[in-house]
């Protein structure tokens, strides 16, 4: 009987910790998102990393990003990514090349950066691990996990710096062996953007070949 009240106990307790380490990862969470929000444009210098443990391997590479609203674009890779809110155009520079898409809401090709600071508000469950120091900086760490078993990652961590509230790190944790590190290196804010700067230009590239998949 003792053993049993001692179990219930335990539970309980866990259960307890569990869901205030919920509202405290929610409560972070939403203070990142409405803050976020009240930016007007978001520039950020990142390296991009693909992992792979059991393989061995690390490859890293350098990006930036812009962000208005819904529309962003992404430098990463010899590609430049634009997304004027309903097209994407995924233009391969070294195939001189540009597609076209309008993705899906529910569309797995990747997180969309103009989303990353709202995702968790549905479909996602969230716990807060603690603070850490790196680099002299205080960071919250905070996990997501997918209510949707069928998604191809099983987990988001993220670092979120203390003092400003400005995503540090986030790592995708794929079911395939293959982890997606993005670490931001610089941030701005409320920089001028044209919206012209969000879509690509085809009288600027006359030789790009334009795949149209509408």
């Amino acid at each position: 009987m003792k053993k049993t009240i001692t179990l219930l106990s335990v539970l309980v307790f866990s259960l307890f910790t569990l869901a205030q380490e919920s509202e405290k990862a929610k409560k972070i969470l939403d203070e990142v998102s409405v803050k976020t929000k009240s930016y007007k444009t978001i520039k950020a210098n990142f390296s991009f990393t693909l992992e792979n443990i059991q393989e061995e391997i690390a490859e890293t590479h350098n990006g930036s990003i812009k962000i208005k609203g819904n529309k962003y674009t992404v430098d990463l890779m010899d590609t430049k990514t634009y997304f004027d809110g309903k097209a994407l155009y995924t233009y391969l520079i070294d195939a001189e090349e540009v597609n076209i898409s309008e993705p899906g809401e529910n569309d797995e090709g990747g997180l969309n950066p103009a989303k990353i600071f709202s995702m968790y508000e549905s479909g996602f469950k969230f716990r807060f691990i603690g603070e850490k120091v790196e680099s002299g900086k205080t960071l919250y760490e905070i996990d997501l996990y997918p209510e949707n078993h069928d998604k191809p990652f099983s987990r988001i961590k993220l670092l979120i710096n203390k003092s400003d509230l400005t995503l540090n790190y986030m790592k995708q944790v794929g079911k395939d062996g293959n982890n997606y590190i993005i670490k931001v290196n610089k941030f701005e804010t409320n920089q001028p953007y044209n919206d012209s700067e969000f879509t690509f230009n085809k009288q600027e590239h006359p030789n790009v070949e334009v795949i149209d998949m509408r």
